[in-house]
């Protein structure tokens, strides 16, 4: 397996984007915004299109539109305080509409494919260093904001009156949201990213004992979860989104079980 070379690349792509997913899935998770992720992936889809129609590297072009529709929603946000819901709809919208159309001049079908159910052949050496690069700076930014992210996640009204500047951390989360699911678009594909979110995420709650915890806890079993759905992929010729996503389906069911026997046992 490892001596193609095709394989080496989405197990490093896969390495990076393993840890940036669940540690994005755990604000989204306690955030309760996993809707925002479903309408940022549909949107980038429409610049994935436009950078190959364009001639540069399509995951410049769904950074750029992921990142334009992140802030578009949260300033949609602010002017309909009450209708957080109805500004995530309408980018969403006009994110499926705009991909529908780019599609149509989209000549190679395997190129529409490999970015809704992910593909493992498709990565290239750019794809790596942007995926590596850009990743990087992520995860630095969450580092350092992790305090004002976690607070803004649990209880952003407590945050507010401890002086956590609550506004501007949620940008900054909606943007890092936004390069996630860009990143994340050519090997584990847009259709299912974000319940590649929320699924690592929701294992390791039901075995952290806290939030710091759970973000660990979530990160190696994002690990585990695309190394599994990656070598699941490629010997029995699946797609690798799909893949992955039932492989952290199985350990979800099998924690669940667990902590079931667990709790029945005392």
């Amino acid at each position: 397996m490892f001596n193609y070379v095709f394989m080496q690349r989405a197990f490093i792509v896969g390495f990076f984007i393993s840890i940036i997913i669940p540690l994005i899935g755990t604000v989204v998770v306690n955030r309760k915004t996993s809707t925002i992720g479903d309408a940022l992936s549909h949107t980038t889809l429409s610049g994935l299109f436009l950078g190959i129609l364009l001639g540069f590297n399509p995951i410049i072009g769904g950074i750029v539109i992921s990142v334009l529709a992140a802030f578009s929603i949260e300033a949609l946000r602010n002017k309909f305080p009450k209708n957080g819901d109805m500004a995530t709809a309408i980018i969403m919208s006009c994110g499926i509409g705009l991909a529908s159309i780019l599609s149509d001049f989209i000549v190679a079908a395997q190129n529409f494919e490999s970015f809704l159910f992910g593909s493992i052949i498709a990565i290239t050496i750019s794809d790596i260093l942007i995926i590596f690069s850009v990743s990087i700076i992520v995860i630095a930014v969450f580092i350092y904001t992790y305090y004002g992210l976690m607070f803004i996640s649990v209880d952003p009204t407590s945050a507010r009156l401890s002086g956590v500047k609550v506004k501007q951390n949620n940008y900054l989360f909606t943007l890092l949201l936004a390069v996630t699911i860009a990143l994340s678009a050519r090997i584990a594909g847009i259709l299912i990213i974000s319940s590649l979110m929320v699924l690592p995420v929701a294992t390791a709650m039901l075995i952290a004992k806290n939030y710091k915890q759970t973000v660990v806890i979530s990160i190696l079993l994002g690990m585990v979860y695309f190394f599994l759905g990656l070598t699941g992929a490629f010997y029995l010729k699946l797609k690798p989104g799909g893949s992955i996503i039932m492989t952290s389906v199985i350990g979800l069911i099998l924690v669940i079980i667990y902590k079931y026997i667990l709790t029945k046992n005392e």
